[in-house]
């Protein structure tokens, strides 16, 4: 029933993501201190008492927008079997009331697994996660008067995880609006609706507890968190505010026991309306691109690049025959704003490339060996095997073993003491309880070969790794450059059927 949760464990919590894929963050939230803060209500003034607000007639506004939507997949009994899963259950798109077969009689099963979505325009028009279709032989819907009416993909994004379906109606639909997600603010009411545990119709409450979350589930994570029960089968039910506004669609939880514990997430009504537009116009999603590698600029790169922390984004590599590169970006510069808006990250990059009319020019405010100068690019079309503009902070994630990989470029072969000419993939980020970590590997490492075989980027790393693992015993050695020495690493990854 949770074949395709990823769990990521830390400080005894597993996030589990209601997604097709898995998180990528080592820490969803940090605790900070607040020594020196002004109390908002200073002694002597009075907070004024609120009735708990009434939902009721929200709830019968928007119920009947709401759908469950029936996804049948096909397997073989060998996938169940583990004739070729390796003993592991089937990759299912998302761990909803999976209807698994008992008997191995015939040749072929159906799989059913279900989740939730919305219907924005009268025709018929209903979104959704990317992640309840995917690998849908066939897709049905099921509106809140019990009517099962036959789906069709229009369109899906997978690097935002949203979907567009389209059902052929007898009669216009009811439809509920897209609010503007923008003007969403952390403490005020939401209430969520969706299909959990395939119960139906079901509704619950809560308030946001933030925006512009980054929990690493993709490129452009820009979620809600509320604090409103969201379970399995609630993905891509929509979060509303209580004017009746669409500002979200349940998407991910963190959870220990694959059950809300009061952490749910939502993509923003803002990213749903521009990118389900491009779906319904063309069924894809076209962004912009412009070709470079980018990582956040941590403490210890500040200090040693006399750069400021967390103010940019740090340009790792440039693509060749990219737009960066025609416009004569490089390796170490700094993109500091993009058409006027601040970059902070490389998160705040990859949006705001992403944003960018391919075509069209952007200007960029880059730091140059210490000096800020204007540059304008041309914008590419991204390709689809590519996220514009950012590593998410690794370049390659290998997840089984734990590491994030960064390429090693110039200046960060002076910064780790790594011998001149040295070609090889950086250790950015350790997952704790990983592997990885057990074998003592740390950020900075560079990882020069995989037992014998040397490797140049993190992509060849990656592959020497995945490899290496193909092995009976699941270990093998790394050669790595730590503080300007080599070193062999042993890794093992031990029983992958117990691998977050």
């Amino acid at each position: 029933m949770n074949a395709q949760m990823h769990p990521i464990r830390k400080a005894a919590l597993v996030a589990a993501l209601l997604t097709s894929t898995s998180l990528g963050g080592f820490a969803l939230v940090h605790a900070a201190r607040a020594d020196d803060a002004t109390p908002v209500n200073p002694p002597g003034a009075q907070l004024l008492p609120h009735a708990l607000p009434d939902f009721s007639n929200l709830v019968t506004q928007v119920k009947p927008a709401v759908v469950s939507i029936t996804n049948k997949l096909r397997a073989t009994p060998a996938a169940f079997e583990g004739d070729e899963q390796d003993g592991r259950m089937p990759q299912l798109p998302f761990p909803f009331n999976q209807m698994v077969p008992n008997g191995r009689q015939q040749s072929e099963h159906a799989v059913e697994a279900r989740g939730s979505g919305f219907i924005i325009s009268a025709d018929g028009t209903i979104v959704t996660n990317n992640h309840v279709v995917k690998g849908a032989k066939t897709l049905s819907v099921t509106l809140d008067d019990g009517t099962v009416l036959q789906a069709k993909v229009i369109g899906t994004d997978p690097r935002t995880d949203i979907a567009v379906l389209k059902v052929n109606a007898p009669r216009p639909l009811p439809f509920i609006q897209l609010g503007n997600s923008r003007d969403v603010k952390p403490g005020e009411w939401v209430v969520a609706m969706g299909n959990p545990f395939g119960l139906g119709g079901t509704v619950t409450a809560g308030i946001v507890s933030a925006v512009s979350r980054d929990i690493g589930a993709g490129p452009y994570d820009q979620f809600i968190q509320v604090d409103a029960p969201i379970n399995q089968g609630n993905s891509g039910g929509p979060l509303f505010t209580q004017d009746g506004k669409v500002i979200g669609m349940n998407t991910a939880i963190l959870s220990p026991t694959g059950g809300s514990v009061g952490i749910g997430f939502a993509i923003p009504s803002d990213m749903i309306r521009t990118v389900s537009a491009q779906l319904e116009k063309t069924g894809t999603v076209t962004r912009g691109y412009v070709g470079v590698e980018a990582q956040q600029i941590t403490a210890s790169m500040a200090q040693a690049m006399h750069l400021k922390e967390n103010q940019g984004a740090l340009l790792a590599g440039v693509q060749p025959d990219s737009p960066a590169a025609a416009a004569g970006l490089q390796s170490g510069d700094v993109i500091e704003s993009v058409n006027g808006t601040k970059i902070s990250n490389p998160r705040d990059l990859a949006l705001n490339v992403a944003n960018i009319q391919p075509g069209d020019s952007a200007r960029l405010s880059v730091l140059h060996d210490g000096q800020t100068k204007d540059m304008t690019v041309k914008v590419g079309t991204l390709p689809n095997d590519q996220v514009a503009s950012r590593d998410t902070r690794n370049g390659e994630h290998h997840a089984q073993i734990g590491l994030a990989l960064a390429p090693l470029s110039p200046e960060m072969r002076d910064q780790l003491d790594v011998p001149d000419g040295t070609k090889g993939a950086v250790v950015q980020g350790v997952q704790p309880g990983s592997p990885a970590e057990s074998a003592g590997l740390q950020p900075g490492d560079v990882i020069v070969g995989v037992g014998q075989q040397k490797v140049t980027s993190p992509a060849e790393a990656a592959r020497a790794m995945r490899t290496a693992m193909s092995g009976s015993d699941h270990s093998f050695a790394l050669r790595v450059i730590r503080n300007g020495q080599p070193v062999f690493v042993g890794v093992t990854v031990g029983d992958q059927d117990n691998q977050g």
